[in-house]
């Protein structure tokens, strides 16, 4: 998503300066074109060498080119610029961004930027506790400066505490939401989403369940955040990190447990829930307390259907919030997703067929078609999963324009 954009990397004095060095190479993979500008100390931490080689544009430092006069304008490039991260930002930068001092080149184009600005502070923890600091960081972020949170862990001083600079993944991360929910209809809307399969005991050692990764759930979750929603993940068993900067997961294993769960979030005063979880159907009617033995022969197994979630949200919809299903459909697809439609209350429904190559459980693609209660059917080829969960946020952020009109 950063392709083609315009990226100004900024390095202050720290010792995480380092860290700029992977940032700029993550930023050109993704195909950012970068200009690095330095502050004078900066430079004891890492050369300009190293950043205009990984760069591929040469270091901006001070305000002309001694050798030659050239004028480094900072008014330039505050306007060439699509975005302006300083990281690692030293508390020494984050006060003089506060007071509007503008004694380097550095300072000078963040001044001039017209662009949004987004910092990663590096620094020692008792200088980050510090009251000066937090009210300095708070005036730059009222003044519409995006700020990733330091982590927690050992600093260069050899203290325990938060000041580390964020890793550059998060960076990353941070900025693509960030220019990506400029303009997004889900920015700041409440998404609850559920996700993966569940497991119904049959004794302490089986359990029922399906060949769900979750893959697919945690793509529009991720997707959902990229575009700055709120985001509320219900996640059955997998072996799969949390989206970073999700707002909470709550991990369940049954489908009792994941209907409570994700009941108990749409109170929150969510906008739109997304039910993507493969939930089991059904579930053994008394589990065993201990493990049930071989040795007894035949077993016959009496199973009972577990709750449909989707259902019972139905039945309490708020007025105004949008409801997305997902179906697995085997045949009669269209008929058969279409019918769930009415009963369960959903405003459109993903369908999915088992009978299409690469789509469906335990893949890295998808294959979908989007059919919207008012019968209209938009059918996706085959993609990742990750341009799936795009598709299904663009459709959702034009159910949102259109319920505007």
């Amino acid at each position: 998503m950063l392709r083609g954009k315009h990226i100004l990397l900024g390095i202050t004095g720290s010792i995480a300066a380092y860290k700029a060095a992977m940032l700029s190479r993550l930023l050109i993979k993704e195909g950012a074109e970068v200009k690095v500008v330095m502050t004078e100390m900066s430079k004891h931490f890492i050369t300009p060498l190293t950043m205009a080689t990984l760069s591929k544009n040469p270091v901006l430092v001070e305000f002309y080119n001694p050798e030659n006069g050239d004028w480094n304008s900072h008014v330039s490039m505050g306007l060439w610029a699509d975005a302006y991260i300083i990281a690692p930002a030293s508390a020494n930068t984050i006060a003089k961004m506060a007071a509007g001092i503008a004694d380097n080149l550095l300072l000078t184009t963040y001044l001039s930027a017209r662009c949004p600005v987004m910092i990663a502070p590096a620094m020692d923890l008792d200088m980050f506790k510090h009251n000066s600091t937090q009210t300095n960081l708070k005036i730059i972020a009222d003044r519409g400066v995006s700020i990733v949170e330091p982590s927690s862990g050992e600093l260069a001083s050899g203290l325990e505490g938060k000041g580390r600079m964020a890793e550059p993944e998060e960076i990353l991360f941070a900025l693509d939401r960030l220019l990506t929910n400029e303009k997004s209809a889900l920015k700041g809307k409440r998404v609850l989403i559920n996700a993966g399969p569940t497991r119904e005991e049959i004794d302490r050692v089986r359990y029922i369940s399906n060949y769900s990764s979750g893959k697919m759930g945690y793509s529009i979750a991720r997707e959902m955040v990229r575009r700055g929603a709120i985001v509320d993940l219900v996640s059955g068993p997998v072996s799969l990190d949390p989206p970073l900067g999700i707002n909470r997961v709550l991990n369940v294993n049954s489908a009792e447990e994941m209907q409570e769960k994700t009941l108990d979030c749409y109170k929150d005063k969510t906008d739109i829930v997304i039910l993507c979880a493969a939930v089991s159907d059904y579930k053994a009617e008394r589990p065993q307390q201990g493990k049930l033995k071989r040795d007894k022969g035949p077993l016959t197994l009496n199973l009972v259907p577990t709750k449909d979630i989707a259902a019972s949200l139905g039945e309490i919809k708020v007025e105004g919030r949008i409801h997305i299903g997902f179906a697995l459909e085997a045949d009669n697809e269209i008929e058969n997703a279409k019918e769930k439609i009415g009963r369960k209350g959903l405003d459109a429904i993903i369908l999915n067929s088992m009978n299409d190559s690469g789509a469906g459980f335990g893949t890295e693609t998808n294959k979908i078609s989007i059919i919207s209660s008012k019968g209209d059917i938009t059918a996706y080829p085959l993609k990742s999963k990750e341009k799936v969960a795009s598709d299904i946020a663009d459709f959702i952020e034009n159910l949102l324009v259109c319920s505007k009109a």
